[in-house]
């Protein structure tokens, strides 16, 4: 088991949160009065609070928290000392740490966030993907451009790691939250290079293969994406039960299928509204057909499957009682218990006695505004 120091915001705390889930000891250094992770909405209950935000509860469960405040005169060496025990620093800040600062095996991990994220998302190409084909493009949800880079940064730590099992030294790893995100359209600049062909917003319909895309149904929405094979569509269309797709045998050729994917969805997506999203998809797959429903945050919480699979786990809140928790792929796989999400400063005194500090040593840095 590896010793982490987490000092990272969105990015580099979802990463040292898949850490934590492979069971390493992920220790969180914040300052007293909190950090931008704990102020960062929705909070349990709709009111602002350093211990209930959504993104804490999830990014900073199964590690400790530690209040260093490294701009004092006495917080900066005690930083520097839990540096020296540890075996990976995975951080987001830029700070005046030298090589002689630091053990020569240690991994250290900087990620580099980007000042404005519609400006990075606009940037990398992936806003000229999203978005209605006639209307303005738009910007997916839930800052999914820093868990992208979070996974990433938990990689190459990891890689980093196991190198240093082998060979006994520690590495820079460094992470360009920019890179991350155009990784995502490297197959649109792929299928330009290659065809000529320019991707293009298509809203819900998908633009990679003719059929496919988010069709409404009688409770919400569904996915399909049907790929040409021979056979598939003579089926597909059986299915569907649509006399003007049946009654057209030039449509199961896939140029033709490319070339009329708008008509050929707009038969699909009239068929489709008769059905719930249970009833299509289920259907879809007893036929073998890729398809899904489009889950909301209440359906995925609700979920027996996630459920089942020991993704989703009961957990005790104090205010709110038994509410459904993401234990983690990586945690689930390993079978790694995760403990809730710690408050602020819940462990200094269980970690600066690892660093041999007295109780009394302990509350004269306190009063010095070191803790």
């Amino acid at each position: 088991m590896w010793r982490i120091i987490d000092l990272g915001n969105l990015a580099g705390a979802y990463a040292t949160r898949l850490l934590a889930e492979s069971g390493h000891d992920v220790i969180r250094v914040e300052p007293a009065g909190g950090d931008a992770v704990r102020r960062t909405g929705p909070f349990l209950g709709d009111v602002p609070d350093l211990e209930q935000g959504a993104f804490h509860h999830f990014l900073n469960a199964g590690k400790r928290s530690v209040s260093i405040n490294p701009d004092t005169p006495e917080g900066w060496p005690l930083f520097l000392e839990l540096v020296q025990t540890a075996d990976a620093v995975v951080t987001s800040q830029r700070l005046p740490v030298d090589d002689e600062d630091t053990k020569a095996d240690l991994v250290w991990t900087d990620i580099e966030e980007v000042q404005d994220e519609l400006c990075a998302y606009a940037r990398s190409g992936l806003l000229s993907l999203t978005g209605q084909r006639e209307g303005r493009p738009m910007l997916m949800g839930g800052h999914i451009i820093y868990l992208a880079a979070g996974i990433q940064a938990a990689v190459g730590t990891a890689a980093a790691l196991h190198v240093r099992r082998i060979t006994g030294q520690g590495q820079r790893v460094r992470v360009s939250m920019q890179d991350c995100l155009e990784t995502f359209v490297e197959q649109a600049m792929v299928e330009y290079t290659f065809s000529g062909t320019r991707t293009e917003r298509r809203g819900n319909r998908g633009t990679i293969t003719a059929i496919s895309g988010a069709l409404p149904c009688k409770d919400g929405h569904w996915v399909v994406s049907q790929i040409n094979r021979p056979g598939r569509w003579e089926k597909f269309a059986e299915w569907v039960g649509d006399a003007d797709l049946m009654g057209d045998p030039s449509l199961s050729s896939d140029d033709v299928q490319r070339e009329k994917k708008d008509f050929i969805m707009d038969r699909v997506l009239a068929w489709s509204r008769q059905f719930t999203k249970s009833e299509i998809v289920e259907e879809g797959q007893r036929r073998r057909f890729p398809s899904s429903p489009v889950s909301t945050p209440l359906d995925l919480a609700r979920d027996p499957q996630l459920k089942a699979r020991g993704y989703l786990t009961e957990t005790e809140d104090p205010r709110f009682g038994g509410i459904p928790f993401p234990l983690g792929t990586v945690a689930r796989v390993r079978g790694q218990e995760m403990k809730p999400a710690p408050t602020l400063g819940q462990h200094n005194a269980e970690i600066l006695g690892e660093l041999g500090c007295s109780d009394a040593q302990r509350r004269a840095l306190a009063e010095t505004g070191a803790l």
